[in-house]
């Protein structure tokens, strides 16, 4: 059995307080027993003023909070997924990139988020992060994690279940959904995406999720989840703020699934006429 941490937070505009969130969260959860902790997409800032978000986005190597959270990983011995943050690429663009920074200090795994939330909704709300982000183009995996080979994914990456079947097909036995979904969006489909990738590709589902009402003005849903292979949720952190929660993980759950329905075994390519 092993035990992970789930943060689910109302990030702002300022970095600095929301690395000293997670800072706080790490040690708490090392301190409750736990091997690694998630956290939401933009987990470092939050902000839909591009002018103002543009003067705290560098790029990586230049990012004195990636090398803070290297550290931050080894001194706990906590492995920390970072669900996302900004950093600046080629081009004037950013990349909303995940990172997981090893416990015991070795090189940073990222991932770039690959679909763009560009979309108007009913309520009038419109996104269009592709006018700043630029997507990326590479499946990630990396084993060697207290949850076995986990599959990274960002938020909207959740609609779109060529990326899961990819992971799927890779036989992870974790994946990653860090978000900040809207309520709306929420409401209506983030519970039953979640519990369908999880079923799809035989694996525990980690979503840690924003959630409230943020600094920039947007609202988003909450109900971090942890959902097992079967599709049965083993945690949900509601709507009612930021917080931090433990949850317990039999890999051997896995095995025991997908003996009874072998999915990914029986899965065939689908060529289109």
């Amino acid at each position: 059995m092993t035990k992970i941490a789930i943060l689910q937070m109302c990030s702002g505009i300022d970095p600095e307080r929301n690395y000293n969130e997670i800072r706080s969260a790490i040690f708490a959860a090392r301190d409750g027993g736990a091997e690694m902790l998630f956290t939401p997409e933009m987990s470092l800032l939050l902000d839909r003023d591009r002018v103002r978000a543009g003067t705290n986005i560098v790029r990586q190597e230049h990012s004195r909070f990636v090398a803070m959270f290297s550290r931050l990983a080894e001194e706990s011995g906590v492995m920390l997924a970072l669900g996302s943050m900004a950093v600046a690429v080629a081009g004037g663009r950013n990349a909303n990139r995940s990172m997981v920074f090893s416990a015991n200090g070795n090189s940073t795994v990222t991932y770039d988020k690959m679909h763009m939330f560009d979309v108007e909704l009913a309520t009038g709300e419109t996104w269009r992060e592709s006018a700043a982000y630029q997507p990326g183009n590479e499946v990630v995996t990396l084993d060697d994690t207290p949850v076995g080979r986990l599959g990274l994914a960002v938020c909207y990456d959740l609609r779109f279940p060529a990326l899961f079947g990819e992971l799927g097909d890779r036989r992870c036995d974790a994946i990653a959904v860090p978000a900040a979904f809207t309520r709306h969006t929420g409401d209506a489909h983030w519970h039953v995406l979640l519990r369908a990738r999880a079923i799809e590709a035989s694996a525990f589902i980690i979503a840690a999720a924003q959630v409230g009402k943020h600094e920039d003005g947007r609202e988003t849903y909450g109900h971090s989840l942890v959902v097992d292979p079967w599709g049965e949720l083993l945690l949900d952190m509601g709507s009612d703020g930021p917080g931090l929660a433990f949850c317990d993980i039999d890999l051997s759950r896995i095995s025991e699934v997908r003996a009874q329905v072998p999915a990914l075994a029986n899965r065939r390519s689908v060529t289109a006429v």
